[in-house]
């Protein structure tokens, strides 16, 4: 039946929920864990700050607990292909099934000439990018460097350098015309051909229309939020708010979503009718800056009273918390944030987990610091830091125990 009212409370429960904590953490992560937690994120946002550990492997650990960074690399990498990178929230693995419902936006990009519409259609530009795609056919899965050294052009003519090679590659990987096959150790992106990426059965499912798109795009959406306003829905998969509204609305009729009122929330809100509302939960995560539970800012302010912005781009004397700041989730709440460096030349390349910050939430328990000391040390394990070195930066900082 159809829920008239809910409590910030249970709405942060239910969101909770939705994205995978309250599964328990496997002694040892497997391939299926992976799959079923990409199934409750939905997408794993791409970024290339390594100041900790790269953006897309933090939400899988903070749900899975430590597990083999292979199990994503496979999972991405080698067949059969589980997952693929697409501009699909920003840039973002998402399950490879979804290649035919995004091939809407992949024509809308090829129409605007780029996510930006800044690849012009002159001569030279047509030339280029057959040229790409003939030597991408010729030699494989291949980065923008490989393809800039191997052009069968002359550069005093055309006057194309790397970044004009790299900007007509992500046109043509954004309009569907190469894929991403994978990354190589300096996370340079490799290029390929999509029917050497894509599994052939992916490749042969039919293409939905727009607005079939729309509804399994706001569907999954929905799913990975568990209750969400409009706006919440939109940004998950980056959509226009009127394809989003329509989608609704549609799901609404077909009583998928659910009408509900969150106290405080000044949007109507819609609860996915297979969410779980429990009543407890409990538990214990450093999250990413670009995790799906905090990269919608104003969504996190209302579900958590969690004030959050990253600082990486703010000049470090106008910082507020620090560089790379990951909230700390406790209980069902976020209790305090801590800013995170892996030194991993320390100590003859032992390593360190080094906390340049920590600072708890007003109201934070008083079980905060053990908890977040325990929670570093698991990390560090996991990223086979050796140590933890605690700086004397924020009021939580004294009562780490490393």
């Amino acid at each position: 039946m159809p829920r008239e009212s809910m409590s910030v409370a249970q709405a942060r429960r239910t969101a909770l929920a939705a994205q995978g904590f309250l599964d328990k953490p496997h002694a040892e992560p497997t391939m299926r864990t992976l799959q079923r937690t990409l199934e409750r994120t939905g997408v794993l946002q791409v970024d290339s700050v390594n100041v900790l550990q790269r953006a897309h492997y933090m939400p899988l650990y903070s749900r899975m607990g430590p597990y083999d960074p292979e199990l994503l690399r496979r999972a991405s990498e080698r067949r059969p292909r589980r997952m693929v990178e697409y501009w699909a929230h920003v840039q973002a693995f998402m399950p490879v099934e979804l290649w035919p419902v995004m091939q809407h936006r992949m024509e809308d990009y090829r129409a605007k000439r780029g996510k930006w519409g800044f690849v012009a259609a002159t001569e030279e530009v047509i030339a280029l990018e057959k040229s790409l795609l003939a030597e991408i056919a010729d030699r494989g899965a291949s980065t923008a460097r490989d393809l800039d050294d191997g052009l069968p052009r002359e550069k005093d003519n055309w006057g194309w350098n790397w970044s004009e090679t790299r900007r007509v590659l992500d046109y043509l990987y954004t309009s569907g015309q190469v894929a991403i096959a994978g990354r190589n150790s300096q996370f340079e992106i490799r290029y390929d051909l999509p029917e050497r990426v894509i599994p052939p059965a992916v490749l042969a499912l039919p293409t939905p229309t727009r607005a079939e798109a729309g509804r399994e795009l706001v569907r999954r959406a929905a799913r990975s939020h568990g209750v969400a306003t409009i706006q919440d829905l939109r940004d998950y998969y980056r959509m226009e708010v009127a394809d989003t509204a329509t989608a609704v609305a549609e799901l609404v009729e077909e009583g998928e979503l659910l009408p509900v009122q969150v106290a405080g929330w000044k949007r109507p809100a819609y609860l996915h009718r297979d969410a779980r509302l429990p009543r407890r939960v409990d538990a214990r995560a450093l999250l990413s800056p670009f995790d799906p539970v905090v990269w919608e800012r104003a969504r996190t302010e209302s579900l958590f009273d969690f004030h959050y912005r990253i600082e990486i781009y703010v000049p470090a004397e106008l910082r507020v918390h620090g560089y790379y700041v990951l909230p700390f989730l406790l209980g069902d709440r976020i209790v305090a944030r801590v800013d995170l460096k892996a030194d991993r030349q320390f100590d003859a390349g032992a390593g360190r987990l080094v906390v340049k910050g920590a600072y708890a939430e007003p109201g934070a328990p008083g079980e905060t610091a053990e908890e977040l000391s325990a929670e570093l040390r698991r990390l560090a394990d996991w990223l086979g830091l050796a140590s933890i070195t605690v700086e004397p930066r924020g009021d939580l900082a004294p009562l780490l125990r490393p």
